[in-house]
């Protein structure tokens, strides 16, 4: 049954004057940590300068590390993006970014505290990247146990923040078909926030993202909203997930362009695993190189 978006207290766009730039991101802190190397400037110019999306994980103190995370942002009148991604069994198909919490009660309680740590202020979420395209990796019981986690997770985001955009990843369109991608969102909550993710951490064209989305919008049946990750995606797909050479940055976090949002959802320069051109670099670390690649599309 079609329904409407859910109204919301505010919208977090109209409530700040752009998006935020984080001073303390991976390319942020390497650049100012290593002023004599030569890649430096060009990394602080070309990325960290960038608004990028901040990843949360474990934490024992998720709801204060949160809360300040978006307070900084609100002091600056930005919009925050975070991205929540710590649900129990996580990359299970990939198997490069595995961990999350120990199990459901421990997630429901940390998304709770992520959700109470955003509270009225405004804010973006991309929850839980890959978690509804690594189902062929999954049992049926351990499928049903992942929606309602993240079921929970939307209830949360909407009952607790009531002044962000939060969306489901929605995978990307070399992984999962458009019309199961949307059944699985639908399942996962999709009608309690704002909308879907799509490309996150991948290589896409805009353009073929946003057609993808655009299929998932009409197979869900309502005017879901959708956001693209662009951070990787300057010279398209290849065929190679993990670290693939020849990518390139993509167009700059900006409202609009196709999309509700276009985003840097994943940090250029972050290694996806050891594996391509990142051999021996740990899913989630920084490399210069790999940053420098990026901005030079090699």
């Amino acid at each position: 049954m079609a329904t409407a978006s859910p109204a919301f207290a505010a919208n977090p766009i109209e409530l700040t004057s752009g998006f935020y730039v984080n001073p303390n991101s991976t390319p942020a802190v390497w650049a100012r940590n290593n002023p004599g190397d030569a890649r430096a400037a060009r990394i602080q110019s070309a990325i960290a300068n960038r608004p990028i999306g901040r990843w949360f994980g474990a934490d024992a103190n998720i709801g204060a590390t949160v809360a300040s995370y978006v307070g900084a942002a609100d002091s600056h009148d930005k919009l925050p993006v975070l991205v929540a991604y710590h649900l129990p069994g996580r990359d299970a198909c990939g198997g490069h970014s595995g961990g999350g919490a120990g199990n459901p009660a421990a997630y429901r309680t940390w998304i709770s505290s992520l959700a109470a740590g955003i509270g009225g202020k405004p804010a973006v979420v991309v929850i839980e990247p890959d978690a509804l395209g690594d189902f062929e990796c999954m049992s049926e019981a351990a499928i049903r146990e992942r929606l309602g986690m993240l079921t929970y997770a939307t209830q949360q985001l909407r009952q607790k923040a009531p002044n962000t955009f939060a969306y489901l990843d929605g995978g990307n369109v070399g992984w999962v078909p458009a019309a199961t991608m949307a059944a699985r969102l639908d399942s996962a909550g999709v009608r309690n926030v704002r909308g879907f993710a799509v490309n996150v951490s991948n290589y896409y064209p805009t353009a073929t993202s946003q057609n993808y989305a655009g299929s998932v919008v009409a197979a869900l049946g309502y005017p879901a909203k959708f956001v693209i990750d662009t951070s990787r995606n300057g010279n398209g797909h290849n065929g190679q997930w993990c670290n693939p050479p020849g990518r390139k940055l993509g167009v700059p976090a900006q409202v609009g362009g196709g999309a509700e949002m276009l985003l840097w959802v994943k940090t250029p320069g972050n290694s996806d695993g050891d594996c391509g051109i990142g051999p021996g670099i740990p899913a989630g670390q920084f490399s210069p190189a790999l940053a420098i690649r990026l901005i030079d599309g090699t």
